[in-house]
């Protein structure tokens, strides 16, 4: 027994006595809940990653499916093809509101407060939305519209426009107007300060769709508000089309030769008389008070009483009100509204009327006009008051080809559009309200205006030769900046490039009525002109340099609250010179930079110049 009482205790473990520490148990129990809770916590990211990756990825493919269906409902529209722009529209609808969905579920939330990786995120969702938006309230409005009126539907019939299809679209435009401002709002309101170079850079190609958008958008808009208006849908209206020819420059484009007045009721246009600038008299004083600085700037007596030197002042709106005035009190007629339009806008118009036979047996295309109407012309005729004429059968023959409707009515909106852009139309009317809505678009002729994204400069040119030499006349124009000072504000540069392209023997080789009679001051075969540069309102004045700080000779003045710096030349045949116009900026700016421009006969795309820190300048 006792062997085997032994053999038990030598075969069983017995229990080991120690002492237990609460504290140490405690640690390796809390050790185990976090190291299962960190896994817990890492399963969940991966799970979310997954879960953000895949419906990412499924957003951004339901984004790229509605880049073509924006651009097909586009052309569906413009045809007027309803039921396939409908179709379309819910087929993108359904995308971008997949996208919108797709990134704004609580998990992709929740994501966005991670850093680095959140602001992306948060700009994505924000960006689907912005789509979204746009779909749905900016391009929704316009496809209802198209069940009921089309492009077409604006389109002359007999010298008559339907007033009704414009009444009926001006809800529908209107929504659609609001709202793509509101996006663009929003569009722009998107923080990329943090985010990666990817998704900025598709934001900012959002920013520059929607900022179009919502511009074509307003366009329209205030269009459809005034037409019906200015097309005597609320009694008899007379509208007098004036042109100018930028082959003698004005700073708003050109010496005026030609009129067109139109009477308009319930739609019915007609022209009932067409005049010369050689019809009217010289008026013995202004025709109307002119601003102190316009007279200092363009001369109230050369600006206020002769009708062919209306367009010497940037602003449109006066010289509407200039041609009215003159026209009243030589004709006795009161005008309700002038639209101005040059032979590069005339050429655009062209194409969507296709070829038109001249009275003279000329035949104008949107091809020859340019060249036919500024350069042969002079070949042809030599007097002045010929070559208006002429000016002014080519300007009836294209009117009569529109308002009989024998036109594209796209292609017109198209032509009307890039003349608008490139100030080559421009209008104003008499009635305030009208006015007021004409003010803010391109059509209004204004002084540039900045805001919060661009600061705006111009330039102005108004021949002093008296001659028709604006076609040999090349002008290259830069703009740029340079932060210098210690309180940010920006140094800007304005480079003006002016440059005679005409031949050396242009004197004898090119006729007196293009060379002009070499009585203003200026040889001929020369070029003459004033050259006005803009700032920005509230920026100072640095004056004009040249060959990297040369002071030029120049008139520095003020034009409506703008700083203005007005520099003459005259350009011997081959030569070329540049300046530039210095300005110090209001407050610190890291925007665009734009230039607006008197329309020349060749366009010329404005470049962007490097500026240098100058210590005459810094601070």
């Amino acid at each position: 027994m006792a062997q085997f009482h032994m053999a038990v205790c030598l075969t069983v473990p017995m229990p080991e006595t120690r002492a237990v520490n609460p504290q140490t148990h405690g640690r390796g129990r809390r050790r185990r809940i976090v190291l299962w809770s960190a896994a817990g916590l890492i399963g969940l990211i991966l799970v979310a990653a997954v879960w953000i990756g895949v419906r990412g990825l499924l957003a951004k493919s339901a984004l790229e499916a509605a880049v073509p269906l924006a651009s097909t409902i586009s052309g569906q529209i413009v045809d007027g093809n309803s039921d396939a722009a409908q179709d379309t529209f819910e087929q993108l609808s359904s995308h971008v509101s997949s996208a919108a969905g797709l990134t704004s579920d609580p998990v992709w939330r929740v994501a966005e407060l991670v850093p680095m990786l959140g602001s992306n995120l948060t700009a994505v969702r924000e960006a689907a939305a912005v789509v979204k938006d746009v779909t749905e309230d900016g391009i929704g409005p316009i496809v209802e519209l198209t069940g009921n009126i089309n492009v077409a539907d604006f389109k002359p019939h007999n010298k008559a426009i339907a007033l009704q299809p414009l009444i009926d679209a001006r809800v529908p435009i209107a929504t659609a107007s609001a709202s793509l401002r509101e996006s663009a709002k929003d569009v722009h309101s998107i923080d990329t300060s943090a985010t990666f170079s990817l998704v900025k850079n598709a934001v900012e190609q959002l920013q520059d769709v929607v900022t179009a958008a919502a511009g074509t958008a307003d366009t329209i808009d205030r269009a459809v508000a005034l037409l019906p208006g200015m097309l005597g849908a609320a009694g008899e209206r007379n509208l007098l089309l004036m042109f100018q020819n930028p082959a003698e420059l004005r700073a708003g484009g050109g010496l005026v030769g030609a009129f067109a007045l139109l009477h308009a009721q319930d739609g019915r246009i007609e022209l009932t008389q067409q005049a010369t600038a050689t019809d009217f008299p010289r008026f013995d004083a202004p025709v109307i008070e002119l601003p102190v600085e316009t007279q200092g700037l363009y001369g109230g007596v050369l600006t206020g009483t002769y009708v062919g030197n209306v367009t010497m002042t940037p602003q449109f709106a006066l010289s509407g009100a200039l041609t009215q005035e003159m026209w009243r009190q030589h004709f006795g007629v009161n005008i309700d509204g002038v639209l101005s339009l040059d032979p590069v806008a005339l050429s655009y118009l062209l194409r969507a009327t296709g070829p038109i036979t001249l009275v003279t047996g000329d035949v104008l295309t949107s091809e020859n006009a340019v060249q036919l109407l500024l350069t042969d012309v002079y070949a042809r005729y030599s007097e002045p008051a010929q070559q208006d004429l002429f000016f002014a059968a080519a300007a009836a023959s294209v009117f009569e080809a529109i308002s009989s409707g024998n036109l594209d009515p796209t292609t017109l909106i198209s032509a009307l559009a890039q003349a608008g852009e490139e100030r080559r139309l421009l209008l104003w009317s008499a009635h305030e309200q009208e006015q007021k809505r004409i003010a803010e678009t391109t059509l209004a002729g204004n002084l540039p205006l900045s805001d919060a994204e661009t600061q705006r400069f111009g330039v102005y040119l108004n021949d002093s030769t008296g001659s028709k030499m604006g076609p040999h006349l090349d002008t290259v124009i830069g703009v740029g900046a340079a932060t210098c000072r210690q309180d940010g504000r920006p140094q800007y540069g304005v480079d003006i490039t002016l440059t005679n392209t005409a031949p050396t023997d242009a004197a004898t080789a090119l006729p007196n009525s293009v060379t002009g009679p070499g009585t203003y001051g200026v040889a001929q075969g020369n070029i003459g002109v004033i050259a006005s540069v803009y700032g920005p309102k509230g920026s100072d004045n640095l004056g004009v340099t040249r060959n990297g700080g040369e002071a030029v000779p120049h008139h520095s003045t003020t034009d409506s609250g703008y700083p203005v710096s007005a520099t003459a030349f005259e350009l011997v045949p081959g030569e070329s010179v540049t300046v530039r116009a210095n300005f110090l900026g209001p407050a610190p700016f890291d925007g665009q930079l734009a230039v607006e421009k008197t329309p020349e006969v060749s366009p010329n795309d404005i470049r962007r110049i490097a500026i240098a820190c100058d210590s005459q300048y810094g601070g």
